[in-house]
């Protein structure tokens, strides 16, 4: 999944956050929904506006952030 044709982020959108497709639905909003154990019907239910291919898409950018994620090894 490429997230970037579906991931945007503006400077004057909520802060600058990760968004949906130019929604104020914001890519960390969607995760925490994802964690605290809402399933993706639960979360389409609410947000009517997103896809499936929406939370694959956040999903796919938190992986990719995570791979990039660069630690410092303890002194």
């Amino acid at each position: 999944m490429d997230w970037r044709s579906r991931i945007t982020i503006e400077p004057g959108k909520r802060g600058g956050k990760p968004c949906i497709r130019g929604l104020r639905i914001t890519v960390s909003e969607v995760l925490e929904y994802m964690a605290s154990g809402m399933s993706e019907d639960d979360i389409l239910r609410d947000f009517p506006d997103l896809t499936r291919e929406d939370l694959r898409a956040c999903l796919a950018f938190a992986a990719d952030r995570e791979r990039k994620f660069v630690s410092v090894p303890p002194a």
